[in-house]
């Protein structure tokens, strides 16, 4: 017999803005179910940044000894156990998981489903349990938090080859040979890079003229010369055309490059071609949800859909795909339906790092972006090279970047290529949430030697 049950509030998911949300509403006194198919803490915790950087933060280790000579240390040679790196990034992934599960579970009133759900009404929804139980549930106030899912590549050949994304390779015992790697964005970059410091040979198909296409020219350019600098190919304005592998060959991969075609050989692929959103999988036309092209939820910016009294928070919005956004989307409902507040997206700065190293710290407009839209900007740069600190620990790669108002000095955004690139970032928009003027950073009294008193002399370039 199939269950029936009534809440205030069901969620869908529960990750960064789902699982916290819970206990929020639980607390106020919100009869609350929330849905998990597979792991509390979602995306991050289970296959993004968490096991990603704990990783990361291995092949660093590999790095500096190899370059232990640069330093006056001898060592001896380097070898890579991926069990190891694999057990410890399970370790650190189970912590975190087992902390918010716990929190969740503990919070009275309530409930934790474990299994599938789609819709079957506006506000009615059905959920397939783990355990082979079937439920029928509904309530007056719904938060779809069920994030994304690794793209897949429409290529001839794909279906008979065992492609990795970014949530299985994170589950090899062994060091690829030789990794293929479609896409030359966030995902690609930082496991190109981190399995080339395992002893991978690494190639990264890029479709576009430029990695990393949402960045300025100057800053993808730079960050190719920094990944070709470290032994990575990196093929830009190339397409993959077909591929094939017999059982226990080698991987041949035909790509259109600029010269012609050319047929590459590895041992792996990493398809790391974007994000596509969940949504195909709730049965949404049964709600009356509305999606946009990419099928992504159409949401406003206090985050409801179409639908009264449905809501959508974190990647299956569309947007920017990263976790503290997803997070806030979490205190922003908190805000307007818990506290009576009214805060809303609306010119909410979106800062991120990409965990290459040196690390890449973006924040507000580029260059480009104030340039498009007809400001009229200043812009300081200054190569990390001319950083003491950077000098200091023998990692002068990259430089710092900001966009400033020529009008009232106001900072507008950065990008911050270098060593800790993204902790510098977040000084960055601090100034910029407290809307000073870059004078305020220029004229700074900074601790030397730091790497925030490099903001001292990047302000300074813009004077005459």
């Amino acid at each position: 017999m199939v269950q029936s049950k009534t809440y205030d509030a069901i969620i869908i998911g529960a990750g960064q803005a789902g699982g916290p949300l819970s206990t929020a509403l639980a607390g106020a006194g919100w009869k609350t179910a929330l849905i998990e198919q597979e792991h509390v803490g979602g995306t991050c915790v289970n296959e993004g940044c968490t096991p990603t950087k704990t990783m990361v933060a291995s092949a660093r280790v590999a790095y500096l000894a190899r370059r232990a000579a640069d330093y006056g240390v001898q060592t001896g040679p380097v070898s890579i156990d991926m069990t190891i790196v694999r057990k410890r990034k399970r370790n650190i992934v189970e912590r975190f998981r087992s902390g918010s599960q716990r929190r969740i579970e503990q919070a009275v009133g309530l409930d934790l489903l474990r299994g599938r759900v789609h819709f079957t009404g506006v506000k009615t929804l059905e959920v397939a349990l783990n355990d082979g139980e079937t439920r029928q549930i509904n309530a007056r106030t719904i938060f779809i938090n069920a994030g994304a899912r690794p793209s897949t590549l429409d290529l001839p050949g794909i279906e008979q080859v065992e492609v990795l994304n970014s949530t299985t390779i994170m589950e090899l015992d062994m060091v690829p040979e030789h990794l293929l790697i479609i896409g030359g964005g966030y995902v690609g970059l930082e496991f190109g890079q981190m399995f080339r410091r395992f002893g991978s040979k690494v190639s990264i198909i890029q479709r576009g003229a430029h990695l990393l296409a949402h960045e300025d020219n100057d800053v993808a350019d730079e960050v190719v010369a920094i990944l070709r600098e470290d032994g990575i190919e990196i093929l830009l304005e190339t397409v993959p055309v077909h591929i094939e592998q017999q059982p226990g060959k080698q991987i041949q991969l035909a790509v259109r490059t600029p010269e012609g075609e050319r047929l590459l050989q590895g041992s792996h692929l990493l398809m790391a071609a974007g994000r596509t959103p969940n949504t195909d999988l709730l049965n949404l036309p049964a709600s009356g949800i509305e999606t946009n092209k990419r099928g992504a939820i159409r949401v406003n910016e206090r985050l409801e859909t179409n639908v009264p009294d449905i809501y959508a928070l974190g990647d299956i919005k569309g947007g920017p795909a990263f976790t503290h956004i997803s997070y806030d989307d979490f205190r922003i409902i908190r805000t307007n339906l818990l506290e009576h507040g009214n805060t809303t997206i609306h010119d909410r700065l979106v800062p991120y790092t990409v965990y290459i190293d040196p690390q890449l710290g973006r924040v507000g407009l580029s260059e480009t972006e104030a340039r498009e839209q007809g400001r009229q900007i200043r812009v300081a740069k200054m190569p990390m090279s001319h950083v003491a600190r950077a000098l200091e620990t023998d990692e002068p790669r990259g430089f710092m970047k900001a966009v400033v108002d020529a009008q009232n000095g106001q900072i507008l955004g950065c990008a911050i290529l270098g060593i800790e690139g993204g902790e510098i970032m977040s000084a960055l928009e601090l100034a910029m949430m407290g809307k000073l003027p870059y004078t305020t950073l220029r004229d700074a009294v900074f601790a030397h030697p730091t790497l925030m008193e490099a903001l001292n002399n990047l302000f300074t370039s813009l004077e005459p």
